[in-house]
């Protein structure tokens, strides 16, 4: 019933004929006064990565203006420590946990490790019901242009209530970020094209294609992924600042400035066709920065790694009439958010096909508060950036993390600690007893599976 109802919809705003005095004819009534959305995703970007989020040595004028319109969120959190997780999140509104795609695709093996992640889903189910799918049935063109990482035939934005798809296939990272780019859902450029440069001309061409229709803009660059590659100028420019505006790695921070640049044209093209006053815009990141070309200091660590520097990431809202300009909030946000949110707002909240896990933010986005009890991670696997299997529960400010090998919790208390350098566990038992408690049904209630024990463990070499 799901899949006929969704693939007749899409047939019918396709081909732009309704039949009279249904259900599509309020629809197309109601289609003129939604708001347009674009959600920027840019991978691996870590919170500090941004100079409106105090990263000193990024030059990001673009994004700091996006934010000045709009709504900084200073405790923004992706889904997951690792990328695929937090797509399939930000496209459904549910928990990794829920969905049971918990790893980057295809994931790490680790054959002798202690425990084995369970049996996961890798790729995007089709009968998860996307944001995506939802716009389009209520009038709306959709595109996703960019890096999709979640599945690959049969399992691709064309299956998912994606109109248009341009460059989103199987790949976890570009084979090169110059043309010839060698995806097989991009044609290639001029020899030499920059393939962020390229995602904003084909997202510039969709917004000008379907001006005068709401449309979704789905743009998960690939940037700032490895391969570390960037515009040779830009590259000499930053490596030629005074040491103490130098960034740690310049051709890094030649492409969080060349995100910065697709940005700023997006922004403008809105400006030029009079739409931008209709036009929401959420940029955020689906992991936390990778510890190797980035410092996210004072948090702990990054990408792959189950603290905070793994998760915490930039997240802004600029939503023009609802969100106040240069505001910022301390509210906890995380990926699930944005799909409940664009949901709520465009008015297609209806059959959003199962429980959502993110929460509507429209109330804090007008300035309210976010009555929300706690957060939660869960990651049955492990990862070179340091995770082992692991759960994580964050309220309060306090920060739970539960490891399986050794069935052992870890406490921090992230106003006084945000680098969870002190581990209170031991200290606050009690605390730390109801936190787990909490976590445990959380778990329950989602289904999340769980790591089992490795038979081949024993028989490792020592």
């Amino acid at each position: 019933m799901r899949a006929s109802c969704v693939i007749g919809l899409s047939l019918l705003w396709g081909i732009g004929t309704t039949v009279a005095g249904g259900p599509a004819d309020a629809e197309v009534a109601h289609a003129a006064t939604r708001p347009n959305v674009i959600v920027i995703l840019v991978d691996d970007l870590g919170w500090r990565d941004l100079s409106c989020q105090g990263g000193d040595a990024y030059a990001t004028p673009h994004v700091d203006r996006l934010a000045a319109s709009g709504m900084r969120f200073t405790r923004g959190y992706s889904a997951c420590t690792v990328c695929s997780p937090t797509r399939a999140a930000l496209l459904t509104g549910q928990s990794p946990a829920r969905l049971h795609l918990t790893d980057w695709i295809a994931g790490h093996d680790r054959p002798r490790a202690m425990l084995l992640p369970p049996e996961w889903t890798k790729h995007l189910p089709l009968e998860a019901f996307t944001v995506a799918e939802r716009l389009r049935a209520v009038g709306y063109a959709t595109a996703s242009i960019g890096k999709w990482h979640l599945g690959g035939a049969g399992f691709q934005p064309e299956r998912q209530g994606f109109d248009v798809n341009v460059g989103g296939c199987d790949r976890g990272q570009p084979p090169s970020y110059f043309a010839p780019y060698r995806i097989a859902t991009l044609a290639d450029g001029p020899a030499g094209e920059y393939l962020t440069d390229r995602e904003a001309a084909e997202a510039v061409r969709f917004i000008t294609a379907h001006k005068d229709r709401p449309f979704f803009l789905y743009l998960p660059h690939h940037a700032v992924h490895t391969p570390i590659q960037a515009k040779p100028a830009v590259v000499a420019k930053l490596a030629a600042r005074p040491a103490d505006r130098r960034p740690r790695n310049a051709a890094y921070a030649a492409m969080v400035e060349g995100v910065d640049d697709a940005l700023g044209r997006i922004v403008a093209c809105l400006d030029e066709l009079g739409i931008r006053d209709r036009t929401a815009i959420f940029f955020t990141s689906d992991n936390g920065g990778l510890a190797q070309v980035t410092d996210n200091a004072p948090l702990r660590a990054g990408k792959g790694s189950p603290y905070e520097g793994g998760v915490r990431v930039p997240f802004i809202v600029s939503w023009p009439g609802l969100t106040k300009p240069g505001g910022t909030s301390d509210a906890p946000v995380i990926t699930p958010d944005i799909p409940a949110t664009i949901l709520a707002l465009a008015g297609a909240t209806a059959d959003v096909g199962g429980p959502l896990d993110g929460r509507d933010l429209s109330g804090v986005l007008s300035g309210g508060v976010l009555d929300r009890e706690a957060l939660y991670w869960h990651y049955p696997h492990y990862h070179p950036g340091g995770a082992t299997p692991h759960s994580v529960i964050l309220a309060e400010g306090w920060r739970l993390v539960h490891f399986y090998e050794d069935d052992r919790d870890e406490l921090y208390d992230l106003a006084s600690d945000p680098g969870e350098r002190h581990d209170l566990a031991a200290r606050e038992r009690r605390r730390a007893g109801d936190l787990r408690r909490r976590l445990d049904i959380w778990l329950t209630d989602v289904g999340g599976q769980l790591p089992r024990t490795n038979p081949a463990h024993r028989s490792a070499p020592p």
